[in-house]
């Protein structure tokens, strides 16, 4: 198969379903309209210095998803790193509606020590993020926060470092589809 992408159609199967695994963004906000909770595949790190993270929503019909709008509004943001124990939560979390995504899925809500924005009290690892800037993509929104306070829980860090092996981060797939981050292997790089 070959596909010329300035013919205008659609990769978005082809985008999620080889760039893969991809981390999963649990985003919590808070608007006007309330505290928002949602998971989103498109993703990352966008730099280390600052630590900078970013994350991309399409719309929810004609309308910007509430994250988004959320983020803009209050200036912030929070990731919540989702782990095997999270799944179920996290995929209660994708249903698109105006909402407060927190009772429903039966996570605890915490606040953010730095940000105006609430917190998933299970997930080991949080993010709280100043939003430094949106930027239109196409369809989708780019959100980029720099990170202002991070939560650990020390389960899963050892020797004070966070442990990736303790973590047991899940990633994202295509479709409906999911890994777990267990299998692993290493490789020295090359001098």
């Amino acid at each position: 198969m070959e596909i010329d992408a300035r013919e205008k159609r659609s990769l978005y199967r082809v985008l999620a379903g080889a760039v893969v695994p991809r981390p999963i963004g649990w985003i919590s906000t808070r608007g006007t309209d309330g505290d928002n909770l949602a998971p989103y595949s498109f993703f990352n790190v966008a730099t280390p210095s600052p630590p900078t993270l970013a994350f991309s929503a399409g719309p929810d019909g004609n309308e910007r998803k509430d994250s988004v709008e959320n983020a803009e509004e209050s200036g912030a943001f929070a990731h919540n790193v989702v782990t095997a124990d999270l799944a179920e939560p996290m995929n209660a979390t994708s249903t698109g509606a105006a909402v407060d995504e927190f009772g429903p899925a039966g996570v605890t809500k915490r606040e953010c020590e730095t940000v105006d924005a609430p917190y998933v009290g299970e997930s080991p690892v949080v993010f709280e993020c100043k939003v430094v800037d949106t930027v239109e993509l196409g369809v989708s929104t780019l959100v980029l926060g720099e990170v202002q306070y991070v939560h650990v829980d020390e389960a899963v860090t050892t020797d004070g470092k966070l442990d990736t092996g303790k973590l047991d981060a899940l990633g994202r797939m295509a479709g409906s589809e999911y890994t777990h981050t267990r299998d692993r292997f290493s490789m020295e790089r090359p001098e």
